[in-house]
C-alpha cells in the first residue's frame, strides 16, 4: 500500500511538486517521521519542511507531528492560512 503526499501553496511552487505517491515503509509511521524522510532529499526540501508554521494534515483532519500513519492515508503539507 501507498501513502500519497501533498503539497499546497507555496509548498507546491518551491518543491515544484504537488502529489507523491510514496511506499509505506517501516519507519515512516508518522507524520515527524515521513516529515523527515522528505526533507532528507535535499536543500530546498529541508527548508521547506522544517519551517515550524508548515502545518499537517491526514486524511484531510489537522495533524501533529506524533499523528500515526497507515497504508492508504493521504497527508498534506500547507502554509498557515490567513484570512482578512
Amino acid at each position: 500500500m501507498m501513502l500519497t503526499v501533498r503539497f499546497f501553496a507555496r509548498l507546491r511552487e518551491q518543491l515544484a511538486c504537488e502529489v507523491l505517491e510514496l511506499p509505506c515503509e517501516p519507519g515512516l509511521d508518522t507524520v515527524a517521521a515521513l516529515r523527515a524522510s522528505l526533507a532528507a532529499r535535499g536543500p530546498v526540501w529541508q527548508q521547506a519542511l522544517e519551517d515550524q508554521n508548515v502545518l499537517m494534515a491526514v486524511n484531510q483532519s489537522l495533524a501533529e507531528p506524533a499523528t500515526p500513519l497507515s497504508a492508504g492515508d493521504e497527508v498534506a503539507f500547507f502554509p498557515p492560512v490567513t484570512g482578512g
